[in-house]
């Protein structure tokens, strides 16, 4: 079985101590690849650092909700620049979260919308974050409708807006969260959505999988998630690999 990590963030300082063992180990362990998610334009040189190093591993660029007021025109031209290189795959991680509304709405609503047609221009998909924004994110996207594909990332909204969302050409991901014991809502989603649409991600080192809920996530968990995909829509494990795999190349426009 050969797995794609969509999501992940192997920067992060918890990995400072083992990130150049975990890294390279990954394709014995099953995980063909990865794709390194960008939170911050000052994120970027390091993330094209990174993905020059190996082979498997990919990159994306943007800016998070979180940083929305960061999105001034320098910072956006640092992204757009940075799509120009063929392993940055994506615009993202970018959306709204009303959760912490840690940048004010209108600013992640601006920040948002001008790296969707950011996304456009350069012809790549997108990686949305949505938290408890749903009404808007579905909004802007429908306005795009045609024009963006890209992936719902850690999906967290109905089974009537994830199918909106297939129908509008997006993939739907599931990570960690799948596994938790309180996550019906999530396992309902993904047995019902058509598995050509689906994907799978750690958002590492976030959303550890169950039993290890608690500790560091990282790709070498994922395939705790893929198992609770594979049980819930009652397939074999090797059908949920080879389907999810094969979406996450046809996802960001891939081949390994």
């Amino acid at each position: 079985m050969k797995l794609f990590d969509t999501h992940a963030h192997l920067l992060d300082a918890q990995f400072d101590h083992d990130r150049n063992e975990i890294i390279p180990a990954l394709p014995e362990h099953g995980v063909a690849g990865f794709l390194e998610a960008c939170t911050e334009a000052g994120d970027i040189p390091k993330i094209t650092a990174l993905v020059m190093l190996y082979d498997h591993v990919f990159g994306s660029a943007g800016i998070h909700p979180h940083s929305a007021d960061s999105a001034n025109d320098a910072n956006l031209l640092i992204v757009e620049r940075a799509l120009k290189q063929p392993k940055i795959l994506a615009v993202g991680e970018i959306g709204l979260d009303y959760h912490y509304d840690f940048s004010p709405r209108e600013v992640q609503r601006e920040a948002f919308a001008a790296q969707l047609d950011m996304a456009i221009a350069a012809k790549k998909p997108v990686i949305i974050h949505d938290r408890e924004a749903h009404g808007d994110v579905m909004s802007l996207l429908s306005e795009r409708c045609g024009k963006l594909t890209g992936v719902l990332h850690c999906y967290s909204g109905s089974y009537e807006d994830a199918v909106r969302y297939v129908d509008m050409g997006y993939y739907i991901a599931f990570g960690g969260a799948l596994t938790f014991k309180n996550a019906t809502k999530q396992r309902c989603i993904a047995e019902k959505l058509p598995l050509e649409r689906i994907v799978i991600e750690t958002d590492c080192p976030y959303m550890t999988p169950e039993p290890h809920r608690g500790k560091r996530n990282s790709p070498l968990l994922i395939h705790l998630t893929l198992e609770m995909l594979a049980k819930v829509r009652n397939i074999p494990l090797e059908e949920a690999a080879a389907a999810t795999y094969q979406n996450a190349m046809n996802l960001f426009g891939i081949s390994l």
